[in-house]
């Protein structure tokens, strides 16, 4: 039962769209806009880098506080607990049951498990994924590239580091899914028409 509660509270938490409200505050709807998606890849290149940040920071928060929430409600089962709750705060930035099922891709949101597993588990965890990520988009210069490289090195890792087999099966979905959510990436990258990601130019 721990896990459905963890995973429906992480997914409520999740729901809490950084993306739609920084729009809103510069009245502008990002779904409508750019690649019509509300992660922080598209606020930065709609909105410029401090809206990029807002969105990215926020975004990073909901997994964290998903996270460590349900730890505490579930100390017996802590761990898992919190990797369901952080599961649910991902799903629920992908698939806001407001905003029409539409969302992000829940990379920042992941981010956010993984700087929680990070504090309670193992820091290699973040060291290794978290610096896939950075390597993939600066080797490439596509956030997408980077993204899918962060999220398959996530159960590789955690498997190699002695997680439970449970979250390595959890992580291997989260991989799954993001791979799927950038099917239209990848569609691109295969045309050679995926943006390159330049920050200088978001900056405003």
């Amino acid at each position: 039962m721990f896990r459905l509660i963890s995973l429906l509270i992480g997914y409520f938490i999740g729901c809490i769209s950084m993306g739609f409200i920084v729009g809103k505050i510069t009245k502008t709807d990002l779904r409508k806009k750019g690649s019509g998606n509300l992660g922080t890849t598209n606020a930065l290149r709609v909105l410029g880098f401090r809206a990029g940040l807002a969105t990215f920071l926020g975004d990073i928060l909901k997994g964290i506080l998903a996270f460590f929430l349900c730890r505490a409600i579930f100390p017996d089962n802590s761990l898992l607990a919190g990797i369901y709750a952080g599961t649910g705060a991902i799903l629920g930035h992908d698939f806001p049951f407001y905003l029409k099922f539409k969302g992000g891709k829940g990379i920042a949101s992941t981010i956010g498990l993984v700087l929680s597993l990070v504090f309670v588990f193992s820091p290699l965890f973040g060291v290794i994924t978290i610096g896939v990520g950075i390597l993939g988009v600066a080797f490439s210069h596509f956030i997408s590239v980077g993204s899918i490289a962060f999220y398959i090195s996530i159960p590789i890792c955690a498997f190699f580091l002695g997680f439970p087999l449970e979250s390595i099966g959890i992580f291997t979905a989260l991989a799954i899914l993001a791979i799927w959510l950038h099917r239209a990436n990848m569609k691109r990258l295969k045309s050679g028409t995926e943006n390159k990601f330049t920050l200088h130019k978001s900056v405003q």
